[in-house]
């Protein structure tokens, strides 16, 4: 375990992210880091990735991190929920990972286009830009849609504008109607 006081929840990540690329199943970290490795720093007490695993291994992986001395707590979305389901995983100083089992919509390539970067001396797979921008925009806050905007803004001439697009498309005609805003605010 790698943290060893509050105010750690990118060190709980790292060990969770251990565990999975340990079996084999694919994530990647979204939310403020993800935020943080394309340019927008902003504040969050959690870390979040999105796994791409079935329910079944959702259930091995609240049985392993119990096992392990995390409270583990696996929540199930209704039928109309984006989010299958939902892992939360705390250590003893209160610091939280939210792991999303599946997002509905989500592009087949999202995982493989996630990069990495190094925290903790780990390789920590981090979701792409484009669909970094995506997903913000098919959640929809005005906060996720300020998350977009600024990590657009970082780099707006080197966006693949194509992809975000398709990439939005897969979520529906709200999150490509964001996605329209956002790119029409960075012209």
């Amino acid at each position: 375990m790698r943290t060893d006081a509050a105010g750690q929840s990118p060190l709980l990540m790292v060990d969770v992210a251990e565990v999975l690329s340990a079996r084999g199943i694919p994530y990647a970290v979204i939310g403020a880091m993800a935020a943080a490795v394309h340019g927008v720093v902003r504040a969050s007490l959690d870390a979040d990735a999105l796994v791409g695993t079935q329910l079944a291994v959702a259930r091995e992986l609240q049985r392993e991190f119990s096992g392990k001395g995390y409270v583990a707590d696996l929540r199930i979305g209704d039928a109309d929920d984006p989010i299958p389901a939902l892992l939360e995983v705390t250590d003893r100083f209160a610091n939280r990972v939210d792991l999303l089992i599946g997002l509905r919509g989500l592009d087949a390539g999202a995982m493989d286009r996630a990069g990495v970067v190094n925290l903790s001396g780990f390789p920590l797979k981090v979701i792409g830009r484009e669909d970094f921008i995506a997903m913000k925009a098919h959640a929809g806050s005005p906060v996720d849609l300020a998350d977009a905007r600024a990590v657009i803004a970082v780099d707006a001439a080197g966006l693949d504008r194509d992809l975000v697009r398709r990439i939005a498309a897969g979520f529906g005609k709200e999150a490509s109607r964001h996605v329209e805003s956002l790119l029409g605010d960075t012209r």
